[in-house]
């Protein structure tokens, strides 16, 4: 919650400093900026690239000031770490009651402690000393110290001088303290805002990761060729699914019979999510790699399929009425009238169908796979390494970012077209 007030305040803060401050610096009168409104195209509303710098800035800071980052220059209030020391009051049965320390060393984990010393002293409760990791807790059992036990009657009646039953909590010095129900201390110390490695780990750790696992490997596979098969998989189940799913969207687009019979399938398949099919692709295909081409194959075709048959049923019925009358035959039709306006749909559906290509891989992957991206975040996540999942995801994010980058370079190229005609 913090984290989220504290982004939604610099992207408000970072809004404000941008349209009021720096744009004034370099306004530009051209056509694009005088347009306000798209007309179907995306020319009008162009990403700030200043927005786009501050806001992978801001996501980076933030990662790095809450798991305490040496990359970063400011940090939140890290968990404590140092020697905690409470007293706690135990009454006897007789009514008589004697106070005892508590000394407790909070350490970073993973680091070697020395496990701190004290003294008894002379009542019948005695002082004890543990130690603990940050963010984690500690349960102090008197009794091992204590002349008089809780199975004799005695009991903790205070924290701190302050009275306590079981079940209740008391903030003490670098932590708090519980009274459990059978009458025991759990030690917790104060966690602070930043998040455990175990949790979230620091930039520098998932980069340390990408080395290691670049120059090493990670279940007998390099991360290259981790990288390699899921995209393998991804460009190959997509390129099949295109295949299909164009000429059977023209076909849709321009017969009545093949719109009849294809549109009940194509409809009923359309919001089917790709995962659902994967028990049903490992019963028919097997876990191997047919099996995941089939799924993205199937991932692919219906958003193909659609894109085809709306690109076709998109052109606007005077251009083909201007062709015919210009004594244009169907071939010719087809050829500079259909396609040329179906295309953009089409280059849509197609960074669409990638996206989901892409994302259907890794969960692929994450039921049965030897080698890839999504097995090796499966893998990382049963033995808790979120530093390789983190560095998985990123991974695929990036790599997934750079395929519609391309993509757009591509419909650019391919189709300049698009919002003129």
């Amino acid at each position: 919650m913090i984290i989220l007030i504290i982004y939604i305040a610099i992207f408000a803060a970072a809004f404000f400093v941008v349209r009021f401050g720096v744009r004034k610096f370099r306004q530009m009168r051209d056509f694009t900026s005088l347009k306000t409104v798209t007309f179907g195209d995306e020319s009008a509303v162009r990403p700030d690239r200043w927005a786009s710098v501050i806001s992978v800035v801001t996501i980076f800071l933030l990662w790095g000031a809450f798991t305490g980052s040496n990359w970063v220059p400011i940090h939140a209030p890290g968990p404590f770490v140092g020697d905690a020391e409470f007293t706690y009051t135990l009454e006897a049965p007789d009514g008589a009651r004697d106070d005892a320390a508590v000394l407790v060393r909070v350490f970073n984990v993973g680091e070697d402690v020395e496990p701190p010393a004290i003294e008894p002293g002379a009542g019948f409760a005695k002082n004890d000393a543990s130690s603990v990791g940050a963010w984690r807790s500690d349960l102090i059992l008197m009794d091992k110290n204590d002349e008089v036990t809780r199975k004799e009657g005695a009991r903790v009646v205070a924290i701190d001088g302050q009275p306590v039953n079981p079940g209740e909590t008391v903030p003490v010095a670098g932590g708090k303290v519980a009274v459990t129900s059978k009458g025991s201390l759990n030690f917790t110390p104060r966690p602070g805002w930043q998040m455990e490695p175990i949790w979230l780990p620091p930039p520098e750790a998932v980069v340390d990761r990408v080395g290691e696992i670049a120059s090493e490997g990670y279940q007998n596979f390099t991360l290259w060729e981790h990288l390699y098969w899921s995209l393998f998989r991804v460009i190959v189940g997509f390129a099949l699914g295109a295949a299909v799913g164009i000429p059977l969207g023209y076909a849709m687009g321009l017969s009545d019979w093949f719109r009849g019979w294809f549109d009940p399938i194509v409809e009923f398949m359309r919001p089917v999510p790709p995962l659902a099919l994967i028990p049903l692709v490992i019963i028919w295909a097997g876990i191997g790699e047919s099996g995941k081409i089939i799924l993205l194959f199937l991932a692919a075709l219906w958003i193909m399929t659609i894109s085809a048959r709306a690109g076709v049923s998109g052109v606007a019925i005077s251009k083909v009425h201007a062709a015919y009358s210009l004594g244009a035959s169907k071939w010719q039709l087809m050829r500079h009238v259909i396609m040329p306006n179906s295309l953009p749909e089409i280059f849509t559906g197609a960074r669409v169908a990638m996206g989901v290509c892409w994302g259907t891989v890794v969960a692929a992957e994450l039921v049965a796979a030897e080698k890839g991206a999504g097995m090796m975040i499966m893998v990382a996540s049963r033995f808790q390494l979120t530093d390789i999942v983190i560095m998985g995801i990123i991974l695929i994010g990036i790599i997934g970012y750079g395929i519609d980058i391309l993509m757009r370079k591509a419909e650019k190229w391919l189709v300049p077209w698009k919002g003129r005609i």
